[in-house]
């Protein structure tokens, strides 16, 4: 399938238009020519706060494991359904296995991003971020010139709905690039769609009301270099909660280094190659009135081995409402309805903390 290289249109562009981050030094240019870093060059990467919780490594690999087929089967799917409320509700974090996205269109993505992070710097900058656009390569949430930065680097594109890109940030190499995010954006979107469908289930509403609920897809794909000076001490994505309604998560070379923070302590996530991971954001906690929560995440870093992923944030309609829904006349509203480009705005205008964005949606006294 070619994609073409035209710039998007207008509409849902406004998406990329919500925020922007501001230029920084690119982290694997600096492990590549600095060798051994010099605390001057890694200080503004140095998280004084990364050990305010314990990591339970003993806990690793819980998350649970939902099977799309089984949700799929009539014989099965009750028992599921009953697995994926829990999940949502109690983890809010599941991975998904026998999740249907051929093996070609996965080992395709892998290899572009792969390579893509491989090319040259100037090419890669060919691609840079554009000053008030969250699309392109650089960083992400720098909003000061005093603030800590991530030790990632990564490139952001807006892929659905294919109206709304603006392909001058989409690379050109590896050749095969272009078509391959095309590809696992579609099969992504499909995902979505079905899983929308089983949550609605979960949530006994109707699928129609989650239906519009994923139009939207934002990509991020992410490179952690390691950290040989101090890597106890730097963090690639610092804590947070995702402001989408839905991510899709795919680990592109299986180095562990994400954690989920569940009951006061952060638990990692071991990498499974025959999964996804999906992970409830705020724009659903908010639907849900607060039953699933969007859980604090971030992503460590490894002395010797470099990290990549692609995530997926699946978003409602550019101009939506998001409103609690209630399952009883008696359920309090914990939060009032906000408007999904209101709250993109003031998620993309802050630096990550935790879940600090979803006090806005938080009615008082809760």
């Amino acid at each position: 399938m070619e994609v073409e290289a035209a710039s998007g249109g207008t509409g849902e562009i406004r998406w990329s238009k919500l925020g922007t981050s501001l230029p920084v030094a690119n982290v694997q240019a600096l492990v590549a020519s600095a060798g051994e870093l010099t605390a001057d060059q890694i200080e503004r990467y140095v998280q004084p706060d990364i050990d305010a919780h314990a990591v339970l490594s003993e806990q690793s690999g819980e998350v649970p494991v939902i099977d799309l087929s089984n949700l799929l089967s009539s014989e099965s799917v009750d028992a599921e359904v009953a697995k994926l409320r829990f999940a949502c509700a109690e983890w809010g974090f599941f991975q998904v296995v026998n999740h249907g996205i051929p093996d070609d269109v996965i080992t395709g993505i892998k290899h572009d991003i792969q390579k893509f992070f491989q090319l040259p710097l100037e090419v890669k900058n060919a691609y840079a971020q554009r000053p008030g656009d969250l699309q392109g390569y650089g960083q992400a949430f720098v909003v000061s010139d005093d603030q800590k930065l991530d030790w990632s680097d990564l490139l952001a594109l807006f892929a659905q709905p294919t109206q709304g890109r603006d392909m001058s940030y989409w690379p050109s190499q590896p050749h095969t690039f272009r078509n391959s995010v095309e590809d696992y954006s579609m099969e992504l979107m499909k995902l979505a769609q079905t899983l929308n469908v089983f949550i609605a289930k979960t949530l006994d509403v109707a699928p129609e009301l989650l239906a519009d609920k994923h139009v939207a897809q934002f990509l991020r794909m992410s490179y952690y270099p390691p950290c040989t000076s101090m890597p106890e001490k730097v963090l690639g994505f610092s804590p947070h909660s995702d402001g989408s309604f839905l991510t899709i998560l795919l680990e592109i070379n299986s180095v562990q280094g994400l954690q989920i923070r569940r009951s006061g302590a952060w638990i990692p996530v071991k990498p499974r190659h025959d999964a996804l991971l999906v992970n409830v954001g705020d724009l659903l906690e908010i639907l849900s009135n607060g039953k699933y929560k969007s859980i604090e995440h971030r992503v460590t870093i490894n002395a010797h081995k470099e990290r990549l992923s692609i995530s997926a944030f699946h978003v409602p309609n550019y101009g939506g409402i998001i409103s609690p829904i209630l399952g009883t006349i008696e359920e309090k509203m914990l939060y009032k309805a906000v408007g999904v480009e209101e709250y993109a705005r003031l998620y993309f205008a802050n630096k990550l903390e935790g879940k600090k964005a979803l006090d806005y949606a938080k009615l008082s006294g809760i």
